[in-house]
């Protein structure tokens, strides 16, 4: 009983009580469905706040620690091992608050198998909260495979035209570094006798050219999800294709999983293959923001300009983590949830006039701004957002990510054989770069002449329902863009402590 009582755990598993009240629910209840499913998610997210105040910012050590023996074979000892730190705070709560919003979108996007839809989805969350908690490695390995399937379903059964290419590309992608992964996670167990990530990284003590062995094989995996150019190639499919509310929970959620790798198991357990790594990921961070940034440009598809814009956005993150210094390593973490709330916006009102339209297209659309004032007012702000504006959310994670990367091109920082000040020069351009699709896009389609749909379709502009989804990201947009303080608190701590060794 003290097992389920744990913060962590009830916060983890509480979206199963929502499966197995719809498991007895009859397919037809679709209301009593979707109900199910909003309400088990809002107090899932009512949980993360719980563990939220039961939070101490100024700790920078792992908390809430909930702690068992497992599986004890042949010498080792499999742990259920959950905590949260610093690291993992913040991507918990977004978690927390991005699933009921997905399942909110959802109303009458999915009519179909919605008593399947809202399961999958119930299970994805069990396994996203699992990922950011899990301090075993063996623990870790099974949540984040496990997101593999309910994801595959999401987007294979309720994606567009193309979906099955797209979520079995999604998923070999997904599988092929995840192996790597394994094989990684095995040889940790075996030399240290433990998969528990803490113990691991106090023995220490991994030759040098092991742990870039190591590094290598965890870094596949994280890459592939984040996804790094050039492993981005799933990303656009699996984007276009996927419902909204998956598009939502992919770009917020997902690719997360793969940039908290890196900052939970690569850079504290091989400190010497991340500095010999760092300028080479530096460089492929900075080729994938501006790669993103100008493939964006050239989209048709509104929701495929959204998506490569991921690769240019977590291209920065990526940039900020190994800058291996405090500055950039607290805007990358903040950068992971402004994007999960500025994409997550942008997916969201792709999806809602997607509804009315049936079309993405950007050149059919035009003068939107007369017809949907609402929508285009949310649409400019989060567009506004996505593009780093001063007094919005991407501009506090994008300016401090750049301070980090000019730093450790300096007094011997993690960047000086290549250059840090040039990465951070030339990654500025993407800054400007995501100015220019961002405001293509939004003049094309909001302002102008009538487009071919504007005149064909009578749109209606957003319902109390379709703001009411918006608003909470709305409202994350300003907040930090405005008074970022809080949030940087609760990861300043966690941060010094990781970076105190480089």
């Amino acid at each position: 009983m003290e097992f389920l009582l744990q913060p962590l755990t009830l916060l983890t598993f509480f979206p199963l009580v929502g499966v197995l009240v719809i498991l007895f629910l009859k397919s037809e209840q679709k209301n009593a469905i979707r109900w199910t499913a909003l309400v088990t998610t809002l107090l899932t997210f009512g949980l993360s706040l719980w563990v939220l105040t039961q939070f101490k910012a100024a700790n920078p050590d792992l908390q809430l620690e909930a702690r068992y023996s497992w599986i004890q074979v042949a010498g080792w000892d499999i742990q259920y091992y959950l905590a949260v730190d610093g690291l993992s705070i913040l991507l918990v709560l977004l978690t927390g608050l991005l699933t009921p919003i997905s399942i909110l979108s959802t109303w009458t996007a999915v009519e179909d198998r919605v008593k399947d839809f809202m399961i999958f989805f119930l299970l994805l969350e069990v396994g996203m909260m699992g990922v950011f908690l899990a301090q075993d490695l063996f623990l870790f390995y099974i949540f984040w495979e496990f997101t593999l399937v309910p994801m595959y379903f999401l987007i294979g059964l309720w994606g567009g035209p193309r979906r099955i290419y797209a979520a079995v590309k999604f998923f070999l992608y997904t599988m092929a570094g995840s192996i790597l992964m394994l094989l990684a996670i095995l040889w940790l167990g075996i030399e240290g006798s433990t998969f528990s990530v803490p113990a691991l990284i106090a023995q220490g003590g991994i030759p040098a050219n092991i742990q870039m062995w190591l590094f290598i094989a965890f870094a596949a995996a994280f890459a592939i999800k984040v996804p790094m150019f050039p492993l981005h190639s799933w990303l656009p499919d699996a984007h276009v294709e996927a419902p909204t509310a998956g598009s939502v929970i992919l770009a917020g959620v997902l690719l997360k999983m793969g940039t908290y790798g890196f900052l939970r198991f690569n850079i504290p357990l091989f400190p010497e293959a991340t500095i010999k790594a760092a300028p080479w990921i530096a460089l492929l961070a900075t080729i994938g923001i501006i790669y993103g940034a100008a493939v964006s440009y050239a989209q048709a598809d509104v929701k495929k300009l959204v998506a490569y814009s991921s690769v240019s956005h977590l291209g920065f993150v990526m940039l900020g983590l190994f800058a291996l210094n405090a500055q950039g390593v607290t805007g990358a973490i903040l950068q992971m949830v402004n994007h999960g709330v500025s994409t997550g916006a942008l997916f969201l009102l792709v999806g809602m006039v997607y509804e009315q339209t049936h079309t993405r297209e950007i050149k059919v659309y035009g003068g939107l701004w007369k017809l949907m004032p609402v929508f285009g007012s949310i649409m400019l702000i989060s567009a506004l957002s996505s593009m780093g504006l001063p007094g919005l959310n991407g501009f506090v994670g994008e300016f401090t990510i750049l301070l980090g990367a000019f730093g450790a091109g300096l007094h011997g920082g993690s960047y000086t054989p290549f250059g840090g000040v040039w990465f951070a020069g030339i990654s500025a351009l993407g800054v400007i770069m995501a100015a220019v699709y961002i405001l293509y896009m939004f003049q094309k389609m909001f302002l102008g002449p009538a487009g071919e749909v504007t005149k064909e379709h009578e749109l209606k502009d957003l319902n109390w329902r379709e703001i009411l989804t918006v608003v909470p990201l709305l409202v994350l947009m300003f907040w930090i863009g405005l008074y970022p303080a809080p949030f940087i608190n609760l990861i300043a701590p966690a941060v010094g402590k990781l970076v105190i060794g480089y």
